[in-house]
């Protein structure tokens, strides 16, 4: 008996994380299936991981799939939902296509990190419709913390599926498009089998704040400051800073962009029209001549990058610009978990220099640009679909959204994650198959798995250091010279205040020497006792145990 053709939704990236967003849909017989992909996005290494610049998606998956993926379809330029195309399409070589300035934003990163090669894209913009494979996909606008953001109306012959992307409801924004909820309510009388969507608030109730008190907030502390502003914010929140701008203006201060990436925005949404009325940004050697109390500044930071703006102020390493006492930093942005002790080292760093800082704790300077619980609600009503699927989110946000949505009434809502396949239709919804999936780590220039990359040794390294030693042997296999011993990341003396290098120094000498000189021919044999050897003795006078590569020769 043949089998029947299926709808499917499977997420390789963001599901059970936040970040790295990944989606593919299938249509078609298993085995036989058309596929398109909606996002492509990274997360950021932590110090778990030394070294690594950016976590990707695994999509071995697609390796075998490769010839069936119709397209490729980016909702916003957040780089985790764009951050991984410029190292991934390589292998895929399909039709991307995204908004104007996703596109613009694509081509500065590739520019920036000279990436090889070009990402044909193909402009798709809110109230646009495109046919890929069995798939009609049409692009609606939602507000977001971003420039031109969309949901995605994804049709098959088997259902209409809604992906909502990054999300929420704000009827004034500093930035459009509102979420468009007269298209969102057609839908729901047409009919929609699954919502796709953002998990990010579902633990906070209520309705976000809108960013226009956002706004008026920060209009009114850089009124109201006495001498510089500094506002630090994501560089992609182009309706912040031109907020911001506006508000300086109506102070009559100055506003300097600082860091690379902030311009970087800023230049593609000048280029496609969002800066126009606003008077031109000030020059960095500029900013010395302008009176403490008629200048802003907004800068990259806010995460606590080390190598950022705000954290070169906070060292006062910047060599145009400087902040004083009696000055004002404004946290406009929330925290990513695992950057708190980075953030609160350059506040410190901050504080100790005078300046007042000011967070969303004291003020309404932030609002985050995913749906709370009652906007979650809001679209259920609009939509009125058939399934839910929570994603966007770890599993407590998961759980929350599955819970609410079960609450609300929605008569299925599966449990997923990432590498699960799930079976839209027909039938009831529910976990089919499960695909390979993962992460990938991008170090230096190269992309590889933990193991390829070397990830794991370099973890012992930065535990433990590492010891080189170079044995050199005469024809009689004994020493023709003194042995070489160079520790890297080891403590410089040991328990007794010994130097740590004569200590091992010794040790190589007495495991050669413990071996009598017939059977000193087997050359690994006593490269193996010297690297146990000088292991053994680190670990009785340290505690711990280094990496040890050990080198014998025989003349």
């Amino acid at each position: 008996m043949a089998q029947e053709e299926e709808l499917v939704f499977l997420p390789l990236g963001g599901v059970g994380e936040i970040g790295m967003n990944l989606a593919l849909y299938g249509y078609g017989r298993p085995g036989n299936r058309q596929w398109i992909m909606v996002d492509c996005g990274v997360t950021f290494a932590g110090p778990d991981l030394p070294g690594v610049e950016l976590v990707l998606p695994d999509i071995s998956f697609l390796a075998e799939e490769r010839r069936n993926l119709k397209a490729i379809i980016i909702t916003h330029a957040h780089e985790d939902h764009y951050g991984a195309l410029n190292d991934l399409w390589p292998g895929l070589n399909v039709p991307v296509y995204a908004s104007p300035f996703t596109a613009g934003m694509l081509e500065a990163k590739r520019d920036y990190e000279k990436a090889r090669g070009e990402i044909p894209v193909t402009i798709f913009k809110a109230g646009d419709q495109i046919n890929v494979g069995p798939f009609s996909i049409e692009a609606v606008g939602v507000n977001h913390s971003i420039p031109e953001p969309m949901s995605l109306i994804i049709r098959s012959p088997l259902g209409t599926v809604v992906h909502t992307g990054d999300w929420k409801i704000d009827l004034e924004p500093s930035l459009g498009p509102l979420t468009d909820e007269a298209r969102f309510l057609q839908l729901g009388e047409e009919g929609v089998l699954a919502l796709i969507c953002d998990s990010t608030n579902a633990l906070r109730d209520g309705v976000s704040p809108s960013e226009r008190q956002v706004s008026e907030s920060l209009a009114k502390i850089i009124a109201n400051a006495e001498g510089r502003v500094g506002i630090t914010t994501f560089s992609s929140n182009v309706g912040r800073i031109r907020s911001v701008a506006e508000a300086a203006e109506a102070a009559g201060r100055e506003v300097l962009l600082l860091g690379s990436s902030m311009k970087r925005v800023v230049d593609v949404a000048r280029d496609i029209g969002l800066m126009d009325g606003l008077k031109p940004f000030l020059a960095e050697d500029e900013f010395g001549y302008i009176p403490r109390d008629k200048v802003v500044v907004v800068l990259t930071g806010s995460q606590g990058e080390p190598r950022a703006a705000l954290a070169k102020i906070a060292r006062d390493e910047m060599r145009n610009v400087a902040f004083s006492a009696g000055d004002t930093i404004v946290f406009s942005s929330r925290t990513i978990p695992g950057n708190e002790k980075a953030i609160n080292d350059i506040k410190n760093g901050l504080i100790e220099q005078g300046i007042h800082i000011i967070t969303d704790s004291e003020a309404l300077v932030h609002v985050s640009g995913h749906p709370r619980r009652n906007e979650l609600q809001q679209m259920y009503q609009w939509l009125k679909p058939q399934i839910v699927v929570p994603v966007h989110g770890e599993a407590a946000h998961l759980t929350a959204h599955a819970e609410l949505a079960l609450h609300s009434g929605i008569p299925n809502v599966p449990r997923l994650r990432n590498g699960e396949m799930l079976r839209l239709a027909p039938g009831p919804a529910e976990v089919i198959d499960e695909a390979p999936h993962g992460r990938i780590f991008k170090d230096g220039m190269l992309i590889g798995d933990f193991d390829e990359m070397g990830i794991g040794e370099r973890r012992k390294l930065s535990f433990a250091g590492h010891v080189s030693v170079n044995v050199v042997l005469d024809n009689r296999y004994d020493f023709l010279s003194d042995p070489i011993v160079v520790p890297i990341g080891l403590p410089e003396f040991d328990d007794e205040g010994e130097e740590m290098n004569d200590t091992l120094y010794d040790a190589v000498l007495g495991a050669v020497e413990s071996i009598p000189r017939a059977k000193r021919k087997d050359l690994a044999m006593l490269q193996e006792a010297v690297r146990r050897a000088v292991r053994s003795t680190a670990n009785q006078v340290w505690g711990k145990k280094p990496i040890v590569t050990v080198f014998v020769t025989k003349i």
